[in-house]
């Protein structure tokens, strides 16, 4: 069965920013934003940190030395690498009769719109513990979500995109989801997309489960917002869902519009936060609606501490908190 996110975990996998990614140009901002990530979970549990050579895994580890971090869990792997977001190109963990095995999906930068073929390469490279199998399928972490109870959450406009598996239907699609995944139940969203957001409607940028029985959901209440409609119906859609499965929705804000240089909206989401063992960490952005989202995630936390990541910089280039992340179950190193 596929694992959900609040699995107890060893840690986290990312990928540090250099200048052989698309943060050339904004090293020190991302540098940043990672530097409090890894210092809020390091603070817990551990961080499987990948850097492209010895030069910059020196680089990453004193910087990292440089905040007072303590390094004490961080692991650093020197594998290669196109770019950092490890949600996507890292592995979808499942259990299969009490064993963990680590999925090794084919990952083509969504769709073969930016390179890819170092990124797919990657899980192929470490040193896991936990028994690897390659699948022939195009998946990304940021596209599913799961209740741990057996059912997958997702939408059609990702999966069932042309330009991820297109020799599939849908019912072939979800045959091959149910057989790899161990899963048995799979929910659609057929409405849902932020602008600025190149993977065709990640669910992690619209709707995310809190816990077995809880759905987090972006919700927007400004009818001029180009993003009112679409979410609304997403909402309905959800709401749907939870009278059917009763489960509970929290509504989480917009995120108050942000824009880069040439004047592009941004796909500043709350929705994208990331579950550890003892954290909820989500992104915010230095805008008048980040308490909100902190606020209603705390809500639903339960023993969990909410914090918030100052992630403005990530959304410059198309992602957030939980697309650079990818959790890492106990047993897997």
């Amino acid at each position: 069965m596929l694992l959900p996110e609040w699995q107890p975990q060893w840690g986290v996998l990312l990928a540090w920013p250099d200048a052989g990614t698309d943060w050339a140009g904004q090293l020190d901002a991302a540098h940043a934003t990672y530097t409090a990530l890894i210092a809020a979970l390091l603070d817990h549990e551990g961080v499987l940190l990948l850097c492209r050579d010895r030069a910059t895994a020196t680089a990453a580890r004193q910087k990292l030395r440089d905040a007072g971090i303590d390094l004490t869990r961080l692991r650093i792997e020197q594998v290669p690498y196109d770019d950092t977001w490890a949600r996507d190109f890292g592995p979808i963990s499942v259990e299969r009769d009490g064993t963990l095995t680590l999925l090794d999906f084919r990952f083509t930068g969504w769709g073969h719109k930016f390179a890819a073929q170092r990124d797919d390469a990657v899980n192929a490279a470490l040193p896991w513990r936990a028994p690897r199998q390659a699948v022939d399928l195009v998946l990304e972490g940021g596209a599913i979500d799961t209740d741990g109870r057996g059912a997958l959450l997702t939408t059609r406009a990702c999966l069932r995109n042309p330009n991820r598996n297109p020799l599939l239907n849908e019912q072939e699609l979800e045959a091959r989801l149910r057989e790899t995944l161990g899963v048995e139940r799979i929910w659609w969203l057929d409405h849902g997309e932020l602008q600025g957001d190149d993977t065709d409607a990640h669910v992690d940028t619209l709707a995310r489960f809190v816990n077995p029985t809880t759905v987090a959901y972006v919700g927007c209440d400004d009818p001029a917002d180009p993003h009112h409609a679409d979410l609304a119906a997403m909402a309905r859609e959800l709401e749907t869902l939870a009278r059917d499965q009763g489960l509970e929705l929290v509504r989480l804000p917009m995120a108050e519009p942000q824009y880069d240089a040439e004047g592009e909206r941004l796909p500043a989401t709350y929705a994208n936060f990331l579950i550890t063992n003892e954290k909820i960490l989500v992104p915010v952005y230095g805008c008048a609606t980040d308490q909100a989202a902190l606020d209603a995630l705390a809500a639903v936390a339960g023993h969990r501490t909410v914090q918030g990541i100052p992630c403005r910089p990530l959304i410059e280039q198309g992602g957030s908190l939980h697309c650079v992340t990818m959790q890492l179950p106990q047993g897997t190193l």
